[in-house]
């Protein structure tokens, strides 16, 4: 009606058009990934990693950091936790764009879809990062990313369908429901 056509001219007008999100694919060779057990969240020596160590674990490897341990510039190093197993190849895709939470229920009804066939995976997750300026919050909160931005959650999925939900809001934030 007229209010749609009053929309569409206001974005041609301005020059906003809509983007499709960013699909990138990568296969890491050799991946040393942390041993978990769903039952454990607190990991237990030489038998399993904590939800900690596994957050801090994908943080690394979703940024590419290397977990070989060897300082070359001396500012920093970095190992898996241990116990570990080495994968020879993990696939990871990084979606960027606005997604709606739709999209990302589907993409996790799909994940969990994975394990319906026998595979050698054991878990696999899926990180959802908000932009650090998000006009959204959560309760009635407005969200406090003039002092820190932290916006995301990680679902880690297992074979047997149980799963983590592991959350990070910055420090002004309120916790989700």
């Amino acid at each position: 009606g007229a209010e749609g056509s009053t929309l569409m001219s206001y974005f041609s007008k301005n020059q906003i058009q809509a983007l499709k999100p960013k699909i990138t694919f990568s296969t890491l060779r050799d991946l040393q990934c942390p041993v978990l057990q769903s039952n454990d969240l607190q990991g237990k020596p030489e038998e399993s990693c904590s939800t900690e160590e596994l957050f801090e674990w994908l943080g690394a490897v979703l940024n590419q950091v290397s977990l070989d341990n060897k300082s070359s510039s001396f500012l920093s190093t970095y190992c898996c936790p241990e116990p570990y197993t080495v994968v020879e190849k993990a696939f990871l895709c990084t979606i960027t764009g606005f997604i709606i939470p739709e999209k990302i229920i589907q993409l996790l009804e799909q994940l969990c879809c994975y394990f319906g066939e026998p595979k050698l995976a054991y878990w696999l997750t899926l990180t959802v990062h908000g932009f650090a300026d998000s006009p959204v919050s959560w309760r009635e909160s407005e969200h406090g990313f003039h002092k820190g931005g932290e916006n995301l959650y990680n679902f880690v999925i297992f074979r047997n369908l149980d799963y983590w939900l592991q959350m990070a809001v910055g420090a002004h934030d309120d916790c989700p429901p």
